[in-house]
């Protein structure tokens, strides 16, 4: 495969025969992008899972200390409307959102969340929420009392994880033009996060291994000591 002139100065960039230490790949991530944007940054892990076993299922979230370098939509699905959009939620209602979102297609957040007394209404919308991913969870933090929390927590850069079929995790962890610092505090928060919920039944090596990416530009094999 034939790859463009910046990709090929990019690879330049990266020593495929070495694996780095977070430090050392935030400090070459950024230069490795080749889109004209400000590319995110992502992190894959491909792990030692039996993803059909119960006790193995890798899902859940972890809060970006440095942000996702994305602005967030947030819609609230509550009775404490005040409180929510105190918080920083982009829309806030109730029934009223619900039938928006029914009767006009309306899609125009990132996340849902939602206090568990609205959750009947919204599991009518199952079908319509589900497969775009839109579904609030309380596995996810998405649902509970505390409306405050959950809103602030999104709005700040909390991110979902979750591991396929074939036990890789992808997320993005911050955008190109993030100082390395900041880009270092996320990829070690998800690369912890990662190891903290390692299934007790995993035998032996459980990261099988982690790349560090730009949208576009080459990966850079990671050090996590697992």
């Amino acid at each position: 495969m034939k790859h463009s002139k910046k990709f090929e100065a990019a690879l330049k960039l990266v020593d495929k025969t070495k694996v780095y230490t977070v430090k050392e790949a935030v400090e070459v991530i950024g230069k490795t992008s080749t889109t004209k944007f400000d590319a995110s940054v992502g992190i894959s892990f491909n792990l030692n899972i039996n993803t059909k076993a119960a006790d193995q299922q890798i899902r859940g979230t972890v809060i970006l200390p440095a942000g996702s370098g994305k602005n967030v939509r947030v819609c609230a699905i509550t009775s404490k409307v005040d409180e929510a959009k105190a918080a920083g939620a982009d829309f806030a209602g109730g029934k009223d959102l619900l039938e928006k979102i029914s009767n006009e297609k309306w899609f125009d957040f990132d996340v849902m969340c939602a206090t568990p007394e609205m959750m009947g209404e919204i599991g009518k919308l199952g079908r319509v929420l589900g497969p775009k991913g839109l579904m609030p969870n309380p596995k996810t933090g998405t649902v509970g009392p505390d409306i405050t929390k959950m809103v602030s927590e999104l709005k700040a850069g909390k991110v979902e994880y979750r591991a396929d079929k074939d036990g890789n995790v992808n997320l993005a962890v911050g955008k190109c033009s993030f100082e390395p610092a900041k880009l270092e505090e996320n990829v070690n928060a998800v690369v912890n996060q990662i190891l903290k919920v390692r299934p007790a039944s995993v035998k032996g090596v459980y990261v099988k291994s982690c790349h560090l990416s730009t949208t576009m530009g080459p990966s850079i094999k990671l050090s996590i000591g697992d």
